[in-house]
């Protein structure tokens, strides 16, 4: 008995929000990882008194550590359809760039910056919000054999 092929067709777009979700899920779990984050023992669990650095320049903490996860996790999922895919790159992408707006309104020194952010997270936001925005409306086929 042979098993018959089962075509699966996927758009481009559904593979750049897999490969953003990703992205964001082993960022997550890098900010947990001593070595990646220096500072590890500094981690917070929230707000601007983390003094833990992802890759020695992004200040993060438990909770920003999860949300990436999560990030990472709903994008995963969202790219089973084309449609859910564009709305996480597009939903995601204008989060992020609220999320930048936010660090750059805030003083990072207040209970405001609960996430945490840094200058350097705010402008990594931006290039997201921005990349995630134009992967979720450029034209693309309509989809591809797997």
């Amino acid at each position: 008995m042979t098993a018959s092929p089962t075509k699966v067709t996927r758009s481009p777009r559904q593979l750049f929000a897999a490969v953003v979700g990703l992205v964001f899920l082993l960022v997550g779990v890098l900010g947990f990882i001593p070595g990646v984050t220096t500072n590890y023992d500094q981690l917070g669990g929230a707000g601007h008194e983390s003094g833990a650095l992802l890759l020695g320049l992004f200040q993060v903490s438990i909770l920003h550590n999860l949300v990436h996860v999560a990030f990472g996790l709903a994008g995963l999922a969202m790219a089973r359809t084309a449609g859910s895919a564009r709305a996480f790159l597009v939903g995601g992408g204008v989060i992020y760039l609220v999320l930048w707006l936010y660090g750059l309104l805030i003083n990072h020194s207040s209970t405001a910056n609960f996430v945490p952010v840094n200058g350097a997270d705010n402008w990594l936001h931006l290039v997201l919000g921005i990349g995630m925005v134009v992967l979720g409306v450029i034209p693309v086929s309509r989809a591809r054999s797997a």
